[in-house]
């Protein structure tokens, strides 16, 4: 039964998950890139963070754009499943025009960093290796932005490294609720990996258009659209699929909603009201797939576990507002994180 709701499902929900503003040049439809997005352009220039991660060599991409007139803060944006250090371009431009430092990076079996074949997901070794980045770079209690998986991530580092954090957004994150103990059915990393072979430009653009724009589409989401399907019509398809299958298993298996309460930075909230994000939501029974990803109530909640936690609604948008409306996210994110 599950096999066949996989097989059913895999174009309709082929890519779940997080992505903002212009790139440099349109990348043509039906393109190809490398396994580490080789031949798709950023908006700044890429670094590499190189180091060894469980006992092999990795590297990590990523953008340090510092600004004109510092304020001497820093943010770090980490991004969402099907999102790169690059889909940040708006917030990064907005945030240096505002005097911060801004590191963006690519996370292990992301974008431009490495796609192992044999590494074990947690969102704890996650956090540990941006936190080895952020100590490469000198950047001390920065404000952690987190969309999507990207705020699952967040949320776990602040736990990890309470002391590190100045501030802690999260962006529609997905982990505000436990799928697995709600009732969506156990699905293997095989049965991932499978399904994630199947990713097309369509059944991209289908689920983003649904979830991330809240039902809307503009052609300037469709660069986003092309940099994903690239990968997966490239050489390293099998690798960037494996690795998507590996980070689904974490996401399912390490819930962090429980651990709100712990949470003893200073949170700010930004939520899209109209996400509806819930991984695995396709596959469970239709009772349950009609409860999941209430992102109005699974907000609010968040909001009132995690202590002196603020929140803020964008009414009209959905999973990724910072790219529905990058303008009035924008000055709603600055606004939020203004020191005192």
């Amino acid at each position: 039964m599950l096999r066949s709701l996989l097989a059913s499902a895999a174009l309709a929900f082929a890519v779940p998950f997080a992505l903002a503003g212009p790139v440099r040049a349109d990348p043509g439809p039906a393109t190809a890139y490398g396994p580490e997005l080789e031949g798709f352009a950023y908006p700044f220039p890429v670094e590499r963070f190189t180091f060894t991660s469980q006992r092999q060599p990795v590297q990590m991409g990523y953008l340090d754009v510092r600004p004109e007139h510092p304020n001497g803060r820093t943010a770090v944006l980490l991004h969402g499943k099907n999102f790169c250090a690059a889909t940040w371009e708006s917030q990064i431009r907005a945030l240096a025009a505002a005097g911060y430092r801004v590191v963006a990076p690519d996370q292990i079996g992301f974008c431009k960093s490495s796609k192992p074949a044999a590494y074990q997901f947690t969102f704890r070794q996650l956090a540990e290796n941006t936190h080895a980045l952020l100590d490469k770079l000198g950047v001390e209690r920065p404000i952690l932005v987190g969309h999507s998986t990207g705020g699952m991530l967040a949320a776990h580092y602040a736990l990890l490294y309470p002391k590190d954090v100045g501030q802690l957004v999260m962006v529609n994150p997905i982990g505000l609720e436990d799928w697995s103990a709600k009732g969506v059915p156990p699905v293997s990393v095989e049965q991932w990996y499978q399904r994630d072979l199947k990713t097309t430009a369509d059944s991209i653009r289908a689920y983003e258009r649904a979830t991330y724009y809240a039902g809307q589409w503009e052609a300037r989401y469709e660069p986003w659209v092309e940099m994903l399907a690239g990968l997966y019509r490239g050489p390293g398809r099998e690798a960037v699929a494996w690795d998507s299958a590996l980070l689904y298993d974490m996401i399912l298996t390490q819930p962090v909603v429980y651990r709100f309460p712990q949470i003893a930075v200073p949170t700010l909230l930004l939520i899209g009201q109209k996400d509806t994000t819930a991984i695995g939501k396709d596959l469970a029974p239709p009772e349950l797939r009609a409860k999941l990803g209430n992102y109005p109530e699974l907000g609010k909640a968040a909001a009132r576990a995690i202590p002196g936690a603020k929140l803020v609604e964008f009414p009209d948008l959905g999973h990724a507002p910072q790219m529905s409306d990058p303008d009035a996210f924008n000055r709603a994110l600055i606004a939020g994180i203004a020191a005192p």
